[in-house]
């Protein structure tokens, strides 16, 4: 490939120049800057950078740039990774702290939707309008997605590409986040489903006997999530004081060579504290007595090493997939085929509510960060309340009235 070079510069900046390429019978023409860095503080020699442009004006503007850069002592050395280079990086190396099922999901979002759309782009080259295309052709109706993909996903590939450049600015390969200047699309709450008063007793009677009796009424009595109710351990429950912790959940991994079930901090992060009612301590009493008949039966085959309240005959733990498939069986013999696990949380609450609970109390109980969270999932049970104390209110006023 001959290059040949023309010029020794324009307008007193001798260190741009000219040069024209010859690759596979066609002619290139481009133009290069070229700066000193700095010194290798091994050898003493200058250290030369040099940038390109399609016009001189272009390189003449870039070189302007970095010699301000580094006059203020803003410069960074350009990157010459690419963006699937720093994702492996990061994945490996930034991601100890992560849950495992996290660190799973975020590597899932990178092979199925990052790479195949930027990964082959050069850290220096990531840009804010590069970054929304890809945002929005993730939303867009396609061939494999003829909805687009929801704007929740799109939220969470946002979430794992900026966590990654966030780190590569916090490093010094880039001065800013890209991804920062993104809009992302309005994601719109799904309506809540929870059961009303018949529905409730409907279930509680269709529960009793049942094998999974005790965890169906302890997660719609307390509010806990799936995982947190299937890592539930004995040590968690006071029964003196009715107070139940929660700091774990059992979550499932699905990267080889790891244990399938792992107890792991509960959402967030946090841990917390409910105070439960006496009918759910005592079924968690009668849950006890059954755990303790079947150590008794089984002697040394009997396994429960982490204390869980809740496994199979012979102390395992029990699986999401089976306690689900359960529920969903009681569901549709109820005519409640499409209510789903998560609608007993959800019933908690708006019967919490309803009962005079206040917001804080009942963000407590959820686990959610912010009372305003609560507020913005529930805030239509509270609007109800609102109508019906008007309704009590207008039933005073006409007691009173005179005339």
């Amino acid at each position: 490939m001959p290059r040949t070079k023309t010029g020794k510069g324009a307008g007193g900046a001798g260190s741009i120049r000219k040069i024209t390429t010859t690759k596979n019978g066609k002619t290139y023409t481009y133009w290069q800057g070229r700066y000193t860095e700095g010194f290798d503080p091994g050898t003493g020699k200058q250290i030369q950078r040099s940038i390109t442009g399609k016009t001189q004006k272009e390189v003449t503007q870039k070189l302007k740039q970095v010699t301000l850069d580094i006059d203020n002592g803003m410069y960074h050395a350009p990157c010459k990774l690419t963006l699937a280079q720093w994702l492996e990086i990061w994945s490996k190396t930034y991601l100890g702290g992560v849950k495992p099922r996290t660190a799973h999901i975020y590597k899932s979002d990178i092979r199925l939707h990052i790479l195949p759309a930027l990964g082959a782009v050069r850290l220096e080259a990531l840009n804010a309008p590069m970054i929304q295309a890809f945002y929005n052709a993730m939303g867009a109706p396609s061939e494999q997605n003829p909805e687009g993909l929801s704007a929740k996903t799109v939220k969470n590939v946002h979430g794992v590409l900026h966590k990654a450049l966030q780190q590569v600015v916090l490093i010094g390969y880039l001065r800013y986040n890209p991804a920062d200047a993104c809009i992302l699309p309005r994601i719109e709450r799904k309506k809540i489903k929870p059961f009303d008063d018949a529905q409730i007793a409907a279930f509680l009677t269709a529960i009793q006997g049942n094998r999974f009796e005790t965890l169906f009424i302890l997660t719609l009595f307390t509010g806990m999530r799936e995982g947190e109710v299937l890592g539930l351990t004995w040590d968690c429950i006071n029964f003196h004081t009715g107070i139940i912790s929660v700091e774990k959940q059992m979550q499932l991994h699905q990267d080889k060579g790891s244990k399938g079930y792992e107890l792991v901090s509960p959402k967030n992060g946090r841990s917390r504290t409910i105070a439960a009612a006496q009918t759910v301590l005592a079924r968690l009493q009668q849950q006890r007595r059954w755990q303790m008949q079947q150590k008794l039966l089984l002697g040394s085959d009997w396994q429960n090493p982490e204390g869980l309240v809740f496994t199979n005959e012979f102390g395992t733990h029990l699986t999401k997939p089976t306690v689900y498939r359960e529920y969903k069986r009681i569901v549709a013999a109820m005519g409640c085929p499409n209510a789903r696990f998560h609608d007993l949380r959800h019933s908690y609450a708006v019967a919490a509510i309803r009962a005079g609970d206040d917001i804080k109390t009942v963000q407590g109980n959820l686990g959610h960060a912010t009372a305003a969270f609560t507020l913005d999932v529930y805030g239509h049970v509270t609007d109800q309340m609102k109508r019906e104390s008007a309704d009590r209110m207008e039933r005073f006023i006409r007691t009173v009235s005179v005339g």
